[in-house]
């Protein structure tokens, strides 16, 4: 069974949101430059102070992506 991971990336303030925004471009741009084969990202707010921007990799690839991307903490993910 291959897991997979969701790293994330925290965001706080008034700008929380349009940040996690433009983040996740970022992260799409990696996926592509890395040719990873999970291409699940996303962007979502917890509330007016404080947005997500999150990643979706294999298990295999999450400790080169999280030494090269620094989330700020991870989860399994499960769909």
């Amino acid at each position: 069974m291959n897991r997979r991971i969701k790293l994330i990336w925290d965001f706080r303030g008034p700008t929380a949101g349009m940040t996690s925004e433009h983040h996740e471009k970022h992260l799409k741009e990696y996926i592509a430059a890395e040719e990873l084969e999970c291409k699940i990202t996303g962007h979502s707010t917890i509330n007016d102070m404080h947005s997500i921007a999150y990643m979706v990799v294999n298990e295999k690839h999450m400790i080169k992506v999280r030494d090269s991307l620094k989330p700020h903490r991870g989860e399994v993910y499960e769909n």
